[in-house]
């Protein structure tokens, strides 16, 4: 579609916090999600729209959904109690992603979850989540420091979208101490990291419903965010 000599973007919508934040003489709430999102999506071929979390799970007016990572889910939404290591809990948000994701399901709008954005879907769709990776693996590899990205390496399932899109493996930026434990209803598993966390996975019978438990914008990697906008009705 043309508009005064333009072709029109594919309107991406990117879930994001409210959050108290300083800069320059202001220290008020504000709508914040790092930068990283924002260039990945537009250097994809996207327009990058931000998705507040006001409780609001109108999809109509977006080609393609990012469910951002971020702090944990309540583990009330799987029928849990809280393990001492889940913080940082935000009701708000919880109630906005996943009233998003199930409208983005139920009319096939294209999406990506990210870090929690993946543990999101798999919890939208009736699964659990390891609520502190250490447990299970012995080790702080997922999460070496609070507040800076480690690495580590997946290897995808072959045949799976990750894989026709990424290659084989990857080495790539995490930062989570949760994973998907029970899979919800539909999904696959099509990525493994080497010390076996769960690292992507697929909805069956859904055009394009990702979700990786790495982060893709923080490395810069355009080619999920590419795979997403071309999925859309305006992808170029």
């Amino acid at each position: 579609m043309a508009s005064n000599g333009f072709d029109r973007r594919p309107v991406i919508g990117i879930t994001t916090y409210i959050e108290r934040a300083r800069y320059g003489p202001w220290d008020i709430d504000v709508a914040l999600l790092p930068r990283t999102y924002v260039d990945t999506v537009a250097a994809a071929g996207g327009n990058p729209v931000l998705l507040p979390p006001l409780g609001f799970a109108d999809v109509s007016f977006l080609d393609g959904l990012v469910i951002a990572g971020g702090a944990d889910v309540d583990p009330a939404r799987y029928g849990e109690a809280v393990h001492p290591e889940t913080l940082g809990l935000r009701p708000d948000r919880d109630e906005t992603e996943f009233a998003l994701v199930q409208s983005a399901l139920a009319v096939g709008l294209p999406l990506i979850g990210v870090c929690r954005g993946m543990q999101v879907l798999n919890v939208v769709l009736g699964g659990t989540l390891t609520q502190h990776v250490p447990d299970v693996t012995g080790s702080s590899a997922h999460r070496p420091v609070i507040g800076q990205f480690g690495r580590t390496e997946v290897k995808m399932e072959p045949g799976s979208a990750v894989s026709d899109i990424l290659g084989g493996t990857a080495s790539v930026s995490c930062s989570h101490h949760q994973a998907i434990d029970r899979l919800g209803d539909g999904l696959t598993v099509t990525a493994r990291s080497v010390d076996g966390v769960i690292e992507a996975v697929e909805l069956a019978g859904a055009d394009f419903a990702i979700g990786v438990q790495w982060h893709p914008e923080q490395d810069a990697e355009v080619r999920l965010f590419k795979a997403l906008v071309a999925r859309t009705g305006n992808g170029q």
